[in-house]
């Protein structure tokens, strides 16, 4: 870290409204999104741990988008919240490195998963006499674990880069938690090409996990669309459907919080980009996920009623 930077001991974070009525109207929203995103992927990890029928490579990465999902948004969320609660905008500059490093990860990590999510269901319908072999359960595994690592080491590289730089324009953080472009805005201009250098570089293999999954997707179509019965298709469909939704919200979404144009920004377009992308997507994964898969929600009323059954026993 450099002086410049630590000579900052706090960030001003950016408050939804100053009016008090308003700023409990904010905390009640963020409350109930937050406690949706914590029923819904807990309710599907313990349904997943639990039923022995859902141990296949598909929910086992369906488990680990919920961990991801259930991290990302307590990374941004409660520290909103508490803020709008006690009537404060700061976090301490440390906890602004956490925040932002937990964030980094859990985005980055979220997406190398959706694009195994994507091979997953390649393999399941264009190579099903495949299936187990090249997703058995110790390649799956692997898999996962390289997503996470991948996260890690982009986050380290990011964290390390953003905060290395001197901050030149004060302390205010024109977002409701820690982002690396707000971050950027406050340093000493000429002094964070390093910083967009890595930022380049993450956008090219983005771009390329992106490329990968529309690759995936027009094979498993086009495979689709040559079955011959429509009940298998619209099976197969079903299987693909909740995570091509995922992928479209996650990634419209981050996108353009990112490559949108700097002539249209503005602080509410920018505070209503970045809560789409950073905290919609954890309580509304679930849904999505619940909705169209019949066998989870079998497995969740299973579950539900067995629970039932043993507290009244």
């Amino acid at each position: 870290m450099s002086n410049s930077s630590s000579s900052i001991n706090q960030f001003l974070l950016l408050a939804f409204a100053d009016i008090r009525e308003l700023q409990l109207l904010h905390f009640c929203l963020f409350l109930g999104i937050y406690l949706a995103a914590l029923l819904g992927n807990g309710l599907i990890i313990i349904t997943i741990a639990c039923d022995q029928h859902l141990h296949t490579p598909m929910y086992f990465f369906l488990l680990n988008l919920s961990v991801l999902d259930l991290g990302c948004i307590s990374t941004t969320v409660p520290k909103s919240m508490a803020n709008t609660l006690w009537d404060t905008r700061a976090i301490s500059y440390t906890g602004c490195v956490v925040q932002l490093f937990f964030f980094v990860f859990l985005i980055s990590t979220e997406f190398c998963l959706l694009t195994l999510m994507a091979y997953d269901r390649y393999v399941a319908i264009c190579h099903p006499l495949h299936y187990g072999t090249l997703l058995g359960s110790r390649a799956c595994v692997h898999m996962a674990a390289a997503a996470w690592a991948s996260g890690l080491f982009y986050s380290v590289l990011h964290i390390a880069n953003t905060f290395s730089l001197p901050l030149c324009h004060g302390n205010a953080v024109d977002q409701f938690f820690c982002e690396i472009p707000q971050i950027l805005k406050l340093s000493c201009s000429g002094t964070y090409l390093r910083e967009i250098g890595v930022i380049v570089v993450g956008a090219c293999l983005f771009f390329g996990c992106f490329v990968f999954i529309v690759v995936s997707y027009v094979q498993i179509f086009r495979a689709v669309l040559r079955i011959p019965s429509e009940q298998a298709r619209h099976k197969a469909f079903s299987t693909c459907l909740p995570h091509l939704a995922v992928v479209s919200l996650f990634v419209s979404t981050s996108f353009f919080a990112y490559l949108k144009p700097p002539s249209i920004s503005s602080l509410l377009l920018d505070m209503v980009v970045s809560f789409l992308y950073s905290v919609v997507p954890s309580a509304v994964n679930p849904l999505i996920y619940s909705m169209r898969s019949q066998e989870l929600k079998d497995a969740m009323w299973k579950l539900k009623t067995g629970c039932f059954q043993a507290a009244t026993k």
